[in-house]
């Protein structure tokens, strides 16, 4: 199969909602497993998750986790989730991810050519978005 790069979303305490707000954005097969799952039914953390898995029917894999107690939590952080392509689809995915969060950059022509944009949704994850001109 070879290797694979992609987005591993911390949260805190609300990863279970965003990957069920991401599944109803893209679409897919989405796959949550709490620490309780793993072992821990009676932690106090036994509702938090774990490991969540969602696999899109466009091919692309984004993944997250509720990071446990004494784990630093930087919201955003550094790192901006990047959704490109020629597929008109993506115009519905900005505006989707936008819905209760921050349009950054809105989605229009830029100096490249192509249509672009840039979001921070509601759970404070930054997006951007390229959409290829022909």
């Amino acid at each position: 199969m070879g290797s694979r790069l992609n987005p591993y979303i911390s949260f805190d305490g609300n990863a279970r909602q965003a990957m069920t707000f991401y599944q109803e954005v893209f679409g897919g097969e989405l796959e949550v497993s709490t620490v309780g799952d793993f072992g821990s039914p009676d932690s106090p953390a036994a509702d938090k998750v774990m490991h969540a898995r969602l696999d899109t029917p466009d091919g692309y894999t984004v993944m997250a986790w509720d990071v446990p107690e004494g784990v630093p939590y930087r919201p955003g952080g550094a790192v901006a989730v990047y959704l490109g392509g020629d597929d008109g689809e993506l115009r519905l995915r900005f505006e989707q991810l936008s819905v209760g969060g921050t349009v950054s950059m809105p989605l229009e022509k830029q100096a490249w050519g192509d249509e672009a944009g840039a979001l921070v949704d509601r759970f404070g994850i930054t997006w951007m978005v390229n959409i290829a001109q022909g």
